[in-house]
Formats: structure tokens, C-alpha cells, sequence
């Protein structure tokens, strides 16, 4: 399997997990007041997981280009 192929497959994985972080927070939002205390907790969970994606797909951008 291909560098390019890999990361591929790692940034699909990802995606799924920032997309389920973002349903957790939508979630979380839904049932406030309830639980306010796991907003920042649910809420970096959520940014780690985008930044983590955002991070890959940079890393995959810049190994096409080469």
C-alpha cells in the first residue's frame, strides 16, 4: 500500500471519528441544562478530532503535490 493510499485510509477513519465527536456535541447541546458539565470535555474531544482530520488532510495535500 502507497503512502498516499494509507493516509487515505487513516484520514477516511478520522473523518468518522470527527464526525461522530460533532454528533456527540450536538448532542450534548440538546439535552442542556442536562450534563453542562461535560461541554468542555465533549467540546475538546471535538477539536482534537478536526484538528487531528485537518492535519492529515494537509499531510496528504503536500505528498500529491511532491
Amino acid at each position: 500500500m502507497s503512502d498516499v493510499e494509507a493516509l487515505k485510509a487513516e484520514i477516511k477513519k478520522l473523518s468518522a471519528k470527527a464526525t461522530q465527536a460533532k454528533m456527540d456535541l450536538h448532542d450534548l447541546s440538546e439535552e442542556l441544562p442536562i450534563n453542562w458539565t461535560q461541554i468542555m470535555n465533549v467540546a475538546q474531544r471535538a477539536h482534537d478530532a478536526f484538528a487531528e482530520l485537518e492535519a492529515k488532510r494537509a499531510s496528504l495535500k503536500s505528498l500529491e503535490a511532491a
